[in-house]
Order: C-alpha cells, then structure tokens, then sequence
C-alpha cells in the first residue's frame, strides 16, 4: 500500500503544479481462458478444474517526467496447462514508478532489463510461455554523453506473486567507440557488465552466499559488414537437480561464449552464429536450477536454431543443454554449437525470379555436448575448450522459397530435415535414441481484394522413429481484414490409435480489441517461443483469446 500512496501523491504534485498538463494513460487487457474436455482417444480425463484462465490488466499513467504502472494478474481457479502452479490466484503483479530527465533514468519497484545479448542478465515476460522474471527493487540508467551509459540494477526476482530469495545486483557499461571518434560508417562498441547473486547458505559453509559473473563484449558495424562477441565468466557455485544439491555441494565454476558475423548488401545476407556454454545455469535461487518452467532464470539463452511457424516442424524443436550434471545416470558438462542462414533474393524480372523475384533462404544448424570426462566417484570432471566433439544432440537444414506467380498469387516452399536426441533435449535420457525426420510444407495465399483472402496449407513429416508419419493441413478464410475462420488437422497416421489433432477457430478485430475462439485438440510436448520452450501436455477443450490496449 505503500507505493500506492507514493503514486497518488506524486501525480497530484506534478498535476497540481502543472494544469495544462494532465497527463496520460494507456494499458491494455489480456485474457486466455480453456475449458477442458475428457478425450477417451487420447486418453486424457479433464482435471477438476476444467476452466482455467490467464488474465492481465496493466495500466500506465504519464506525466512530465514521471511514469508510474501497475498489473493485475488473476489465474483463475487455475492456471492454463503447462503453467507454474506458484501463479495460481490474483493479485497486484508488477508495480513500478519512473523518472526520466536528460541523462538519468530512476525506476522503482517491477522493471526489465537486459545486458549485452542478455547471456549474462536479462528480465523479460512471455505470457505464452508464463514466463515473467521482472526484477523488483531499484534500477539507474545515466547516460552523461551521446557515447557513454551506465546502468545498474538491484533486486529479487519475481516468482509468481512473490519474489526470491536470492538478491540480484548488476552494473553494465557501453562505450560507442565510432561516435568517440567520430569515424563515418563505423559502429564500434565496447560493453562490460558485472551481475551478482546473494542468497543465505543456510549455514552450510560448502555453499557460496554470493555467485558473481562477468562479462565483455564488442559490437561492430562497418558498412555491409558486422560482429559481435560476447564472453562470459561465473565464480563456482554447487550443482543442483530436483531441487536439491548434489555432488556433495562441490563447486564448479562456468563460462559462455557467443560469436555472431555477419554479411548484407541488396538482395544477399548472410549470418552465422556460434555459442559455447559449460555449467552456465544461473538462476536467483539456486534450488531452481532445472526448472521446467523456466522461472528465476537471471540470464538468458535460447535455442539458437531456425525459428519454425508450422506445425509439424515444431514437433522435434531443440532445448538448449546449458547445465552441469555428474550423475550416475546422467552425465553433461554443456553444449557447443551454431548456426548459419542465407537470404538471397532472385531478381525480378529474370529466369528465375520470374516476374516479382523469388526469395531464397536457408539455414542449418548443430549442437553437441561438450568434449568431456567424468569420474563420478570424485564428482570431477575435465572438458575440452572444441576437442573432438561430443556427442550431437542437434542437427538441422532447413530451405525456404517464397514465390509470387501472380498479383494476387503468392506461396511458400519449405523443406526441413533434422536428427534430435529427444532425451536429452526433453530432459530424460533413458530409453530415447535419435529422431531422423524430413518436414515438407507448401503454403499459398490467394488475395481477393478488399481484405479478402483464402490460405492453404499442406504439410506432411515423415520419420522412422518415435511416433512415425504425420500429415497436416490448415485451411483459412479472410472475410476481411478483421474477420477470419480457419481449420486445421495433425494427423498422426503413422503411430498407434492414428491419432487427429484437429482444430478449428477464427479471430474478430474491432480497433484495438481482438477476440479469437477455438475448439480441438493440443498435441503434447514442448511449445516453443523466440527459442525458449515450456511443456505442455495433451487436452482438448475450447479456448478463448481476448486482447486489447488503450
């Protein structure tokens, strides 16, 4: 209550001092709603609380140099399937008060923030994925010229309404070298950053309080060409798995490293990324390590891999394998991989651009674990920096040809082939070997003018392993730019009981509110967003999606 009162007082000084100007709000409302169905074909009985529903509410109010915001939560009776359980009830989520004037930027309460690649430090929300790991204290941003900022942060991360026990503290500096110098065409920045971790070791004197790490990173841009570099260090810390410390509380300290080039000119782009990352869990507690929901997690990394919008292609998705274990059944010491992508456009007017160009992309991408040995009995290990390379959890190709034939014709062409290890990447290595599959899609929109369209999708997977062949279809109808229906099929023809997941909805959009309806089936497994993934298990149910902002 507090800050509430902090709240009107300052909007009433900055209002009553300055009447011409009265301020301004915005925000905006979310709800996601689910009433789940027993499906006896799939084998799923309905939980007791067949209506689930996410809901949020944010308001912000400016003015002068003051912003303050709030957001209420309510997950009721429950959250959506596949979401933290710690979410479950309503309340006052996010709440924060901002000052900005020229070089300074104060904030209190919630806020995000995000250092370099966000491989050492990044507080972020997906609502799709139930993930909202906003840091509640004290955040200050100066910037005292065009080429130099600072920033530093303090506080305990969000966890459901609650927030953790561990501390959070971080400093992070830029330096925009080119602007120092004043060298045209050239973009050099040099970046640090520090984030450390304190949390009570429950008088165990094995435990570290605090866990710090560091990093240093180059960013450049010069003419068609750019890099970046980022490196990272983290002090020792213990191992944890299921919530409890393991390897009789030994310390083992982490690294990550993430190398990203790049080349563009009109109608050419390339880019290829590498990232190698040995015992980099951190996370503002430590007993959260491994967490399938991903909640507490300071930093952040993603799967880097090509970034699917199909539905079958999302079926084998790669989990990036970032942690420690030295297990008796269960040995990893991290991962090492990349990717790289091509763009190339095809002319108009020529042979093979035909008469609006063609588009041309493709991209491929492996990961394995780490070059290392284990003596379990001493709870050691040793890693090579590349070695000989250990063994492949990941590897993907990926073509993509987008193609317009007429004014109103245009398709995409997608072909991905790809072999996962789908127990290491879901987290369970026993009884699992490699998934060999090929993906096949072709995807054409036909526009009939005034917001009119009609899309369909034809896609078919076939593999040898797990749950065999599948063939999928989308089928979508535009009435207007507003207006839409579709249908959708995943059949798993290949696997026992040869298995429909069906769907069929559409959306409405009246100015800034939309309203989506649904009714099917949700194929179980892990649902991926921007590379970082949750798990979901199978229902059937409707499903209500209604957003809008002021």
């Amino acid at each position: 209550m507090k800050f509430y009162k902090i709240l009107y007082v300052l909007i009433f000084i900055s209002v009553t001092s300055n009447a011409q100007e009265l301020g301004n709000f915005s925000g905006g409302f979310e709800s996601n709603s689910q009433w789940l169905q027993d499906d006896s074909e799939l084998g799923v009985l309905a939980p007791d609380d067949q209506f689930r529903s996410n809901n949020y509410f944010l308001l912000n109010y400016e003015v002068g140099k003051f912003t303050a915001g709030i957001q209420y939560e309510a997950y009721l009776p429950t959250p959506l399937l596949g979401y933290d359980p710690v979410l479950e009830g309503n309340g006052v989520a996010n709440y924060y008060l901002n000052f900005e004037h020229e070089s300074l930027d104060i904030t209190a309460g919630y806020f995000y923030e995000q250092f370099g690649n966000g491989l050492i430090l990044r507080s972020w929300e997906d609502r799709q994925l139930g993930v909202n790991t906003a840091l509640k204290g004290a955040r200050v941003k100066f910037s005292p010229t065009d080429f130099w900022d600072l920033t530093a942060v303090y506080g305990e991360q969000r966890v459901g309404f609650e927030t953790s026990d561990g501390v959070v503290q971080g400093l992070d500096t830029n330096i925009d070298v080119g602007q120092l110098l004043d060298v045209d065409n050239l973009f050099l920045d040099l970046g640090g950053s520090y984030v450390g971790r304190y949390q009570d070791n429950m008088g165990n004197a094995k435990v570290p309080t605090t866990v710090n790490a560091y990093s240093g990173r180059v960013d450049l841009f010069y003419k068609t060409f750019y890099a970046n570099f980022e490196a990272v260090h983290k002090e020792p810390d213990v191992l944890v798995n299921e919530g409890q410390i393991t390897n009789n509380a030994n310390v083992y300290k982490g690294n990550a490293l993430l190398l990203t080039l790049g080349y563009a000119q009109s109608g050419l782009g390339i880019n290829g990324t590498v990232r190698r990352m040995e015992n980099f869990s951190f996370y503002s507690d430590r007993l959260a390590e491994g967490n399938q929901f991903n909640q507490q997690r300071i930093n952040f990394v993603p799967a880097l891999t090509k970034q699917h919008d199909y539905l079958l292609s999302n079926i084998y998705v790669y989990n990036p394998q970032s942690r420690l274990l030295i297990l008796d059944f269960q040995q990893q010491a991290g991962e090492m991989g990349g990717q790289f992508d091509i763009y190339y456009t095809l002319e108009k007017g020529t042979a093979l651009g035909g008469k609006y160009g063609t588009k041309l992309s493709g991209n491929f991408a492996y990961w394995g674990g780490l070059d290392a040995e284990f003596d379990v009995e001493t709870d050691s290990y040793s890693s090579e920096f590349i070695g000989s390379g250990g063994d492949r959890y990941f590897r993907e190709a990926t073509l993509e040809i987008k193609k317009r034939w007429t004014k109103e014709l245009s398709a995409i062409y997608y072909y991905t082939n790809s072999i996962i290890d789908k127990g290491i990447t879901d987290g369970s290595p026993l009884g699992f070997t490699d998934i060999k599959s090929n993906v096949a899609v072709a995807e054409h929109t036909y526009r009939l003018g005034g917001g009119k369209s009609a899309r369909l999708e034809l896609q078919h997977l076939w593999t040898k392993q797990d749950r065999k062949n599948w063939a999928a279809a989308v089928a979508e109808y535009n009435f207007s730019s507003s207006f839409g229906l579709y249908v959708a099929d995943s059949w798993n023809y290949g696997g026992e009981g040869k298995i429909h997941y069906y769907n069929v909805g559409g959306s409405y959009t009246e100015g800034r509110t939309r309203v989506a309806l649904n009714y099917g089936r949700q194929r179980g497994g892990l649902i991926c967003v921007g590379g970082v993934c949750r798990f979901v298990p199978e229902n059937t149910g409707l499903t209500l999606n209604i957003t809008t902002t002021f």
